[in-house]
């Protein structure tokens, strides 16, 4: 579904990834981890194709198309949606305008994602409808900004670090929904700081290291017995 292959991506005179390859299949669950600083989210950023950064060698397909340089807009039209670090939903609309806003019908005359779909997924936001972003809480926000991408109907979401800054109790909340994406014929990119949750969540893991490369790739059983990796690239 998703293929990225020898991404070189910087900012002004500063180079982040030096040779990115990642592939993410069908109905997956790819989790991305590493170090803060590595350039995590400058992945996401190219994908999405937010600027900074810019994008200076390689490719990147979506189903089969290249996507690489086009702008953000066109990118979420063909199908990925994005939930960003620092959730960045609008704090002066309603629960229910900040889902609308961005809403997209599902392709081929399917029923996809709903307001009322939405509400059924997160019964907390049908609570707060008509409350501001700001008055939410931080996991209720969290919820807010993953309802908002699914109302994008996307075939791919990309989701960077939805654990950040999350209480437990509000952090099993998510990962119990994220579980329950996972069957809704969706592919997911994670990335996450939260090896626990990952663990739990995908079905493949990439972490990318300080030379701006992937540096290890495996399944979640492989990295929790590898003490050696998880200590040198994820200091835990």
């Amino acid at each position: 579904m998703l293929a990225i292959k020898d991404v070189h991506s910087r900012y002004d005179t500063a180079a982040i990834l030096r040779g990115v390859d990642l592939v993410v299949n069908a109905g997956e669950v790819v989790g991305l981890l590493g170090r803060n600083g590595m350039g995590k989210t400058t992945l996401v950023r190219t994908i999405a194709g937010l600027s900074p950064p810019a994008l200076a060698r390689g490719d990147i397909t979506f189903l089969d198309e290249s996507i690489a340089g086009l702008p953000s807009y066109e990118i979420g039209k063909r199908g990925i949606g994005l939930v960003p670090q620092g959730r960045h939903i609008f704090g002066s609309l309603s629960v229910e305008e900040n889902l609308t806003v961005a809403a997209r019908a599902a392709a081929n005359g399917d029923t996809g994602w709903t307001l009322e779909r939405v509400y059924d997924f997160f019964p907390r936001l049908a609570e707060r409808i008509n409350s501001r972003g700001k008055n939410l809480s931080g996991g209720e926000q969290q919820m807010l900004a993953i309802g908002r991408a699914l109302m994008t109907n996307p075939k791919l979401l990309l989701m960077d670090e939805p654990s950040e800054g999350l209480a437990p109790i509000l952090l099993r909340v998510i990962r119990e929904q994220l579980e329950m994406l996972k069957g809704a014929d969706l592919s997911i990119f994670l990335v996450e700081q939260n090896l626990g949750l990952a663990l739990q969540l995908c079905d493949r893991i990439s972490i990318l290291g300080e030379t701006g490369t992937i540096v290890w790739q495996g399944t979640p059983s492989d990295l929790d017995a590898d003490d050696a990796v998880k200590r040198v690239h994820l200091g835990v």
